[in-house]
């Protein structure tokens, strides 16, 4: 698809699985190299200052001022997981939300109050640990292994060309620290958010709030778009109809030589051709094969209708809850629709899986690529409509291509 600036790979993980050769001309594999520098910094600064206060804490017990180093320990966690935060986003464009909660009252104890009764802070005291003590030399050790082995065998051949063979492995673990760096760093990353995004309770009563008023948008437009395509059915499509039935009557008792029998047909064939064009309407407002068949017969029925082949492997274990079928279903609809008016494809395809409580689509064509999320084209209303189901749609689209579409639908199923 083409309709607006380039949408780029949301993680370094994703821009080297899906383009590995371009990966390597990409800004990526040196943002992963600069999160591992940075990580070993930051860790061992961390760990020389954590120490320091431990010790600091311990000996100046005894006087009683070393519980402010010790609580400065406990908080240490804090500035550090803020820092990792940021640096997620070297590898990572998806940014990781702060899980504190603002304190009740203003005030250094309310706050001292706040933080420490919160989870948050001693698991965030927890990665820091974990952080100072391992992933820091991990990440220590990966760079070694790119960087410093390949260096140590290339140098002893060139002390000494007895050992020329030695040049080779050095030789190709230098070529591929790209991938080596990149590899641990999503690695490194995916762990980092795990231990520090906020859990659903943590986002408490702003996260069930935003969710039930955008349920509540969602209802009420699946409400007036049923509303809106009654009406069609029973109004409009039903006068087109014995409009046409009463030219047609017309069009017999006039002499079929005369002028007027031949617009009257005329009159005909264009009503004819607005009336299949609010059937189309009618059917994609309320597509009566997804209510009797599913979803997947629903997507069969589209796409057979699509000016391009479109290969269909969706395979569901049965029916899903309607709210699911019907946001798969639009997701569709609407990127086949993009897929015609702008991509310039000749091929699409449409992959579906129901696995571990989750329905999964792709949807992919060999268009010209360079698809815009926030350019106006629908998608921006996908991705609300699948976010009020905890889902999330992901848009992968370098210019010139392929163009993907990922969906991912919470569904426990049965």
């Amino acid at each position: 698809m083409s309709y607006g600036r380039e949408v780029r790979n949301r993680t370094a993980w994703q821009a080297m699985a899906q383009r590995p050769l371009g990966f390597l001309l990409s800004s990526w594999p040196w943002r992963a190299l600069a999160y591992l520098i940075s990580g070993v910094v930051v860790g061992a600064v961390t760990l020389g200052v954590l120490a320091a206060m431990i010790v600091a804490g311990v000996v100046s017990l005894i006087v009683v001022v070393g519980v402010v180093p010790l609580l400065a320990t406990a908080l240490s966690g804090l500035p550090v997981a803020r820092l990792e935060r940021r640096r997620l986003r070297l590898v990572d464009a998806d940014r990781t939300d702060d899980p504190h909660q603002p304190p009740a009252e203003p005030g250094l104890r309310s706050w001292l109050r706040t933080r420490l009764a919160e989870p948050a802070t001693w698991r965030e005291l927890a990665f820091t640990l974990i952080f100072t003590t391992a992933l820091c030399w991990l990440d220590l050790l990966v760079l070694g292994f790119a960087f410093a082995v390949p260096v140590i065998l290339i140098q002893a051949v060139l002390q000494d060309p007895a050992v020329w063979p030695w040049a080779i492995p050095g030789g190709l673990l230098l070529s591929a620290w790209p991938y080596t760096v990149t590899s641990w760093a999503g690695a490194r990353a995916a762990l980092t958010r795990i231990i520090l995004a906020p859990r659903d309770r943590e986002l408490g009563e702003r996260l069930t709030e935003v969710s039930r008023s955008r349920a509540r948008l969602v209802g009420a437009f699946e409400a007036e778009r049923a509303r809106i395509e009654r009406d069609l059915h029973d109004g409009a499509q039903q006068r087109l109809v014995s409009l046409s039935m009463r030219l047609g009557l017309m069009r017999l008792d006039t002499d079929p030589e005369s002028p007027l029998h031949q617009r009257i047909g005329e009159a005909q064939e264009q009503l004819a051709t607005a009336l299949a064009e609010l059937r189309d309407l009618v059917r994609g407002l309320n597509p009566q094969v997804l209510a009797d068949n599913g979803l997947v017969a629903a997507i069969e029925e589209n796409t057979s209708r699509f000016a391009i082949p479109v290969t269909v492997d969706v395979r569901l274990p049965g029916r899903l809850p309607q709210p699911v079928e019907l946001a798969a279903y639009y997701v569709v609809t609407e990127t086949m629709t993009n897929i015609a008016k702008h991509s310039g494809a000749t091929t699409a395809r449409i992959t579906g899986r129901h696995h571990a409580d989750v329905l999964t689509l792709e949807i992919t064509d060999n268009g010209t690529g360079g698809a815009d999320q926030g350019a106006g084209t629908g998608m921006t209303g996908l991705a609300d409509r699948i976010g009020v189901l905890d889902g999330r749609m992901r848009v992968s689209s370098p210019p010139g291509g392929p163009t993907l579409i990922h969906v991912e639908i919470p569904c426990p199923f049965g």
